[in-house]
């Protein structure tokens, strides 16, 4: 089956008290950003990559591939201003049936282990949603109560996401709501049954300082295996 990976960086750079972008910042000597196109490419040159930045990071991007010598192929796509658009946009350039991996462009740390498995699980189930078991205590808020809930039937959800081609960019010709913090709230709102794919903690989010203290650390070991 076809395979893309649609990469959605629209981040900026308030969390890490940074003025530049999160997706650009330095990762062992290059951009963050290219670490995640790279581990696509290394799982498959066949991957059809399409990158989505807001409008005005193509410079930028632009200027850093020639600075970084970044010859990975890729489409570029314009984002919109929410996560929602900048996906929907993305996804217009997914012409042909297959599967698409959404993923995160500040997860750098992605497995090539994880993604083949994702590609895998989606090609059976039709959806396959990273996601790795709640190993903090949890509890429920509600106003100025809360109570404790069994951590067991909590997943905090990773990316990629990976769907059938039709499914997801019919999905995503939906109204925007809300509760679609991610790809699958979408994907179950059209009628989805989502299958989760038991994800790796090594898959973090760059979003502050000590994340990427993290990512740097991580990167330095070798790649553990998935979470059980």
């Amino acid at each position: 089956m076809h395979e893309y990976a649609l990469i959605v960086a629209g981040g900026s750079g308030s969390r890490m008290r940074s003025e530049v972008p999160k997706q650009f910042l330095l990762l062992q000597g290059k951009p963050v950003l290219m670490h995640t196109l790279e581990t696509f490419h290394t799982y498959s040159p066949s991957v059809e990559i399409i990158l989505v930045l807001p409008e005005n990071q193509l410079d930028t991007w632009s200027k850093l591939c020639q600075e970084y010598n970044f010859t990975i192929p890729h489409h570029i796509q314009r984002g919109g201003n929410t996560r929602f658009q900048s996906v929907k946009n993305g996804l217009a350039l997914v012409i042909n049936e297959g599967l698409v991996a959404i993923h995160d462009g500040v997860r750098p740390l992605l497995g090539q282990e994880l993604l083949k498995k994702c590609f895998q699980e989606a090609a059976l189930f039709g959806n396959s949603v990273a996601a790795v078991p709640a190993k903090d205590s949890l509890r429920w808020v509600e106003g100025y109560d809360n109570k404790s809930v069994e951590r067991k039937y909590y997943w905090q959800i990773q990316t990629p996401q990976t769907f059938r081609c039709s499914v997801i960019k019919e999905a995503y010709k939906t109204e925007e709501r809300e509760t679609f913090t991610d790809d699958a709230s979408v994907a179950e709102a059209a009628g989805a049954h989502i299958h989760l794919t038991t994800g790796d903690y090594r898959n973090i989010k760059i979003t502050t300082p000590e994340d990427l203290v993290i990512a740097d650390a991580l990167l330095s070991k070798p790649e553990t295996k998935t979470a059980t």
